[in-house]
């Protein structure tokens, strides 16, 4: 691994660190959680900072073997639209990061991987969320019986990796951990990247 550029290492942060000072949980919803923090900055003052801490998440790349991708489409109420993405779910309450990945994968469209590969962490929302997303991709893929969680309701299809990139740039496709997975395959298709396959984990819900 090649070291990082000047100024670029955490070795070199404490002049921009920022510690805690007192922290208030302003609101607790189903899985948010909600907290204003007073912090000292570098130069001794004071500042708030707001933020969602976050149980974390999961994302999937599902890979057909003649290469296509297994894709969703979704509502999401925040933005009142519909929106592309990959497979994704929140962790459980200690729950292994492959075993919710086997789950939400079965759950959300009904397949089953053969085999797994983790492919990194991404940090979607770092000015006002603690929020990390496991990255994994699939393959193997077994066609099964979908079981969505009550409220659920989401569309299951299958697209090339050259029709969601077509999406990205005309703008249909925004959202963030999808792009970062197109990313990631693109590099790992090109050799530029490695993954690491396992076989899918045993008990694992959806295995």
């Amino acid at each position: 691994m090649s070291a990082a550029p000047d100024g670029m290492s955490p070795a070199d942060d404490r002049h921009l660190r920022e510690d805690c000072v007192t922290s208030t949980q302003v609101y607790r919803g189903h899985f948010l959680d909600v907290r204003r923090d007073t912090v000292r900055l570098p130069d001794g003052g004071e500042a708030a900072r707001e933020y969602i801490v976050h149980p974390g998440a999961v994302m999937i790349v599902p890979l057909l073997d003649d290469g296509r991708l297994v894709v969703e489409r979704q509502f999401r109420y925040p933005l009142h639209r519909a929106f592309i993405e990959f497979p994704a779910g929140k962790l459980d309450a200690g729950e292994p990061v492959l075993h919710c990945a086997v789950r939400e994968l079965a759950e959300e469209t009904g397949y089953r991987a053969r085999e797994w590969a983790r492919a990194g962490l991404l940090h979607n929302a770092i000015a006002y969320s603690d929020e990390g997303i496991e990255v994994w991709f699939a393959r193997g893929l077994v066609a099964g019986e979908r079981h969505l969680d009550a409220g659920e309701f989401l569309d299951v299809s299958t697209v090339t990796l050259e029709e969601l990139e077509a999406m990205a740039a005309s703008g249909e496709l925004t959202d963030a951990k999808t792009l970062i997975g197109m990313l990631w395959l693109t590099h790992w298709r090109a050799g530029r990247w490695v993954l690491q396959w396992q076989p899918a984990p045993t008990g694992a819900v959806g295995a």
